[in-house]
């Protein structure tokens, strides 16, 4: 039996990036869903603002 170790090292840089753009993508999606038309979706991302601590009114 052959078993390969798969070694995965990522630079601080390339995390840094990777949260950053995980953080950019959640705001951008929690605020303009905020906008939305459809009041469930609307109402949902009230929701999660409040429950993040964002003040939103």
């Amino acid at each position: 039996m052959n078993t390969a170790t798969v070694s995965s090292q990522t630079s601080v840089s390339e995390r840094a990036k990777a949260v950053a753009a995980a953080l950019i993508l959640g705001f951008v999606l929690v605020y303009t869903v905020g906008f939305a038309a459809s009041a469930n979706v609307h109402n949902a991302a009230h929701d999660a603002r409040h429950g993040l601590a964002f003040p939103c009114h």
